[in-house]
């Protein structure tokens, strides 16, 4: 079956950033629904019209990916609001209980970098805004999307994954 609207696909693939250091590697095949919500738009050109077995090696920029880095995404945030056991690397859905600052949007997911005695330091973009990747994909199986998945758009367990672009801030699988 060739690939082509709509219709789910299930692929595996091998992430990298534009030095070729890895950064996700997906060796368990998974789902995609083609022609929604879980595929990068550049993902899903390179897919059209292909089968099982097809695969190709991506160079995407930001603006094709993740977008670029807001700094306007970086807040501050009293550190009295947050649980006593807080470090880099935790985050929250939506702005922390508390949060002062008005421009937090409630579909982000904000992440730690850096915890200070007085402030704490979230990041709403998307961690890999701002950089360009190397993506290297194989189609595994291409299949009829169901009536619920077609309503959906999605397949629904890879909605938010390394190959969709999710809203600024949303976390990775």
């Amino acid at each position: 079956m060739q690939i082509s609207v709509p219709c789910v696909v299930t692929l595996t693939w091998r992430l990298a950033d534009a030095q070729g250091v890895e950064i996700d590697e997906l060796a368990d095949p998974l789902e995609f629904f083609y022609g929604g919500d879980d595929l990068l738009a550049k993902v899903e050109e390179a897919l059209a019209g292909q089968e099982v077995g097809f695969t190709t090696t991506l160079h995407l920029e930001p603006e094709h990916a993740f977008g670029d880095y807001d700094p306007e995404l970086v807040f501050f945030e009293a550190r009295d609001i947050f649980p006593e056991a807080l470090e880099p690397g935790m985050q929250f859905d939506g702005p922390p209980p508390g949060a002062k600052t008005r421009d937090l949007r409630d579909d982000a997911i904000y992440t730690v970098t850096e915890v200070y005695p007085k402030h704490v330091v979230l990041d709403g973009n998307h961690p890999l805004a701002g950089i360009a990747l190397r993506l290297s994909l194989t189609v595994r199986d291409v299949r009829e999307a169901t009536e619920d998945e077609i309503d959906a758009g999605s397949v629904g367990s890879s909605a938010v994954s390394v190959l969709a672009a999710p809203p600024p801030g949303t976390r990775l699988h």
